[in-house]
């Protein structure tokens, strides 16, 4: 008998590759401490669900492709150190297409019986892992046209870590 190794799963934003190359010039050139999160890999996490058996993919992919949100523009405009050592870019304010993205992702995921993380959610953009002091820095508003969200899968590879994107959906543009 064959045992299946749990897929680390997670529901995400992907940056866009401007964005990336954006936020990755000014935090290079912040020299902040600690681990720089590869640039192929920064992203805002919705929900983040952690080992799982590879037969609930599907059933992942079925509630991703049933979430309703509007397309909405993001502005990241705060650097915080957040959990143990983790440097992020952070908006000063939610859009409310956001907030309802992760409302709706989460009520599926809680219907599907998938534990979620207790905290309320804080939406942010990790720069650096493992970081001992906190920026002083001021981040100019890196502005994101957040535009589809996907299901990602995070793989060891002996290059470290990286994240592949399985499946992603499209926001409707806004009417009016």
């Amino acid at each position: 008998m064959t045992t299946e190794k749990p897929l680390r799963l997670f529901f995400a934003l992907p940056c866009p590759p401007a964005l990336v190359e954006a936020i990755c010039s000014w935090r290079d050139s912040q020299h902040f401490d600690g681990r720089p999160v590869a640039p192929a890999n920064l992203h805002l996490t919705l929900a983040f669900l952690g080992g799982q058996p590879a037969a609930k993919l599907d059933g992942l992919k079925q509630l991703g492709s049933h979430l309703r949100a509007d397309a909405f523009m993001l502005r990241l405009d705060q650097l915080q150190t957040i959990g143990h050592g983790f440097t992020c870019l952070i908006p000063s304010q939610v859009p409310p297409p956001l907030s309802q993205l992760v409302e709706q992702l989460h009520a599926g995921l809680c219907v599907h019986g998938f534990a979620l993380d207790s905290r309320p959610f804080l939406p942010h953009v990790t720069l650096s892992r493992e970081a001992q002091v906190r920026p002083g820095a001021n981040p100019p508003a890196f502005k994101w046209s957040v535009e589809r969200f996907g299901l990602f899968l995070s793989e060891n590879t002996e290059n470290g870590v990286h994240y592949r994107e399985l499946e992603n959906w499209p926001l409707t543009a806004p009417s009016g």
